[in-house]
């Protein structure tokens, strides 16, 4: 399986994962806020302090973002580009994002493919600092009770990367046994997620939210992402079994790589390495 050296020792521990409680719901974002305030509003009018939530069509202005990128310092396996501002609105076509922590306040970590006002179609990491709501468009969220997605310094990575850490409860009303997990590098998605649930006696998962990179990507429909370095959203997922009776994890994801190169599809099974992170909240169906 295809792998990239990252600039620490890798940990022991591949998932960093708690158990929690959620609910998923649906909320408006207002035109006019920040995209990050707009969704903490959200959540926490549900009682929530942090989760997961993906979107489709919306409308963005001004905004922000960065792309994949090739290390310039080699401090780090890939990087950041430059950032990009363009002019106009610009409406998404998808998104995946984790609304939690950093540094004592809230923060997310957002992933989309969109085209601009000038028709460029693009992709990448949305700035939480430079993106502002342009028109009201709607989500889907997931708010998660007993754990925060807290960004903290990552020695294997040497990026300040989301990850679950226990937190108190909020007292939020809460319908789902669920598990918020970030995923290491250097395992395949599929596979990984397989044999969570296996150990954790999950017959069948959905996922919410899913924000994070492979090494590049092999799809189910033939294509390959030949790019190593890639920004990612899953916009559907689930975990059940399959025809022979074993778990297999159905991942549709939209990304985009360093070179530009859009893509999406369902990814391939066995052949799809994480890169950096993977972060995303599987809900229990049981």
């Amino acid at each position: 399986m295809r792998s990239i050296k990252q600039p620490g020792a890798p940990v022991t521990e591949r998932i960093q994962w708690v158990e929690v409680r959620g609910r998923p719901f649906s909320f408006t974002l207002p035109a006019g806020l920040p995209l990050l305030e707009a969704a903490r509003r959200g959540f926490a009018a549900e009682g929530f302090a942090g989760g997961v939530l993906n979107f489709s069509q919306g409308a963005l202005g001004p905004f922000g973002y960065v792309m994949p990128a090739l290390s310039k310092t080699g401090e780090n396996a890939a990087f950041y580009s430059d950032i990009y501002r363009p002019a106009g609105v610009t409406r998404t076509r998808l998104g995946s994002m984790t609304l939690g922590m950093r540094d004592g306040a809230p923060f997310y970590h957002c992933h989309g493919l969109w085209t601009e006002a000038d028709g460029k179609a693009s992709g990448g990491h949305m700035l939480p600092d430079e993106t502002v709501i342009a028109e009201p468009f709607e989500v889907q969220a997931f708010g998660i009770d007993g754990a925060m997605f807290t960004a903290e310094p990552d020695p294997e990575t040497n990026f300040k990367l989301f990850g679950p850490v226990v937190s108190a409860s909020t007292g939020a009303r809460t319908t789902s046994r669920a598990f918020a997990l970030r995923l290491r590098p250097n395992q395949d998605f599929a596979l990984c997620l397989e044999a969570f649930c296996r150990a954790h006696g999950i017959a069948q998962a959905k996922i919410h939210g899913g924000v994070g990179s492979t090494i590049g990507a092999r799809f189910t429909h033939g294509d390959v992402t030949e790019p190593f370095a890639t920004e990612l959203a899953i916009t559907a997922g689930t975990i059940a079994p399959g025809a022979a009776g074993a778990l297999e994890a159905a991942l549709d994801v939209a990304l985009i790589d360093y070179t530009g190169g859009i893509a999406d599809g369902r990814l391939a099974r066995g052949d799809n390495p994480v890169l950096m992170t993977m972060e995303l909240v599987l809900e229990a169906l049981e």
